[in-house]
C-alpha cells in the first residue's frame, strides 16, 4: 500500500466517496440496511451513511487499517465490536483527504474484488506509472 502524507485536507464528501467507489471496475451500488453499499462480484467493500451522514466505512484487512489509522488518525478509525477487529474502518468523510480515501476504497475493493479483476487493476496501474516516468 502507498500511503501519502497528509497536507493541507480538501474535505470529502459522500459523492466524492460514491463517485471513487463507482469508478472501479464492476462496482455496483445497492442498499442495505437503509443505506448504499458498494459491492464487486456481491461482495460490500464499502458502505455510505452510517453511523452517520458524515462517515463512511471501508472493508480493509486489519492490517492496512492499522496503517490508515496510523497515517490519517483525525479521518479514520476501526468501527466497532467484532467487525472493526476484521478490518472494517469508518472514515469521517470532512476530515479526510480525497487522496486518503480513493487509496482507501481502491484497497477496499481489491480485498473483495476476484483476483483476475484485481490483478489487472495493478498491472494498469503500474503501466500507467511508467509512462509517467
Amino acid at each position: 500500500m502507498h500511503l501519502f502524507s497528509e497536507g493541507p485536507v480538501m474535505p470529502c464528501t459522500s459523492a466524492d466517496f460514491r463517485r471513487f467507489a463507482l469508478s472501479l471496475p464492476q462496482t455496483e451500488q445497492r442498499r442495505h440496511m437503509n443505506h448504499p453499499d458498494f459491492r464487486v462480484a456481491g461482495k460490500i467493500f464499502a458502505t455510505l451513511g452510517y453511523p452517520n451522514q458524515e462517515r463512511g466505512m471501508v472493508k480493509l484487512t486489519p492490517t492496512q487499517q492499522e496503517e490508515f489509522v496510523a497515517a490519517y488518525p483525525v479521518a479514520f478509525q476501526p468501527v466497532n465490536g467484532a467487525w472493526g477487529r476484521q478490518g472494517c474502518t469508518s472514515v469521517l468523510l470532512g476530515r479526510a483527504a480525497k487522496r486518503a480515501l480513493k487509496e482507501a476504497i481502491l484497497a477496499a475493493w481489491r480485498n473483495h474484488a476476484p483476483q483476475e479483476l484485481a490483478l489487472g487493476s495493478l498491472r494498469r496501474k503500474s503501466r500507467t506509472q511508467r509512462r509517467k516516468s
